[in-house]
């Protein structure tokens, strides 16, 4: 049995389309491994904080001088932390804003992507043996060799961050096209669909 972590950072509610396809996902994953569990966080209607001068003094100072504010910051940040560790799998929903990803999601991988728990100060991954999955949204189409692929930043640095805490079994289904006309639109959302379909059966 795999324990997921499902998470959704879109703002927006059932006119998402990374929810949507990230809610698919996890449906047909159910219907397929019944005894899986699953743990949903909502990061774009149940924002994480920033990290904040209290975070910075609770991470890089012994545990024993916090004073109060540092050892809150230090209890959400471990939770978050120890929810992360706890799954096998992840599967992400994640909007492109700005060519990269929403400031909830920046802020929740500033909270878990932390020294001691996710990595060693040898620049060495914690996280080893798990897979991730991350469906995205995109206004525009940035596919390889197209004349924008450049301006992806998204998959560019989520593969960065978590393949530096040792997660490099990561696979991404992009909707793209999502404001290019009803046509592209369509196009890109069946062909999204079509790739969740597929992967539920192998992931």
């Amino acid at each position: 049995m795999a324990h997921i972590l499902h998470l959704d950072s879109s703002p927006r509610g059932e006119r998402s389309i990374s929810r949507q396809l990230s809610r698919e996902f996890i449906e047909g994953w159910k219907r397929l491994h019944p005894g899986d569990t699953v743990v949903y966080r909502d990061l774009g209607h149940n924002p994480p904080p920033h990290v904040t001068e209290a975070w910075v003094v609770g991470a890089f100072t012994p545990p024993e001088t916090h004073p109060a504010d540092a050892q809150a910051a230090m209890r959400l940040s471990d939770a978050l932390i120890d929810e992360f560790l706890a799954a096998d799998r992840y599967v992400f929903g994640v909007p492109m804003h700005n060519f990269c990803m929403p400031s909830t999601f920046k802020a929740y991988v500033d909270q878990i992507v932390r020294v001691g728990r996710m990595f060693t100060r040898e620049w060495k991954g914690l996280v080893v043996g798990k897979k991730m999955l991350v469906l995205t949204a995109r206004g525009g189409n940035y596919a390889p060799g197209s004349p924008t692929a450049a301006f992806d930043l998204q998959e560019p640095w989520i593969r960065t961050i978590f393949g530096f805490v040792g997660i490099t079994d990561i696979t991404f289904i992009h909707a793209q096209g999502m404001t290019m006309g009803d046509e592209a639109r369509a196009a890109g959302l069946k062909q999204a669909r079509e790739q969740v379909a597929e992967l539920v059966k192998s992931w």
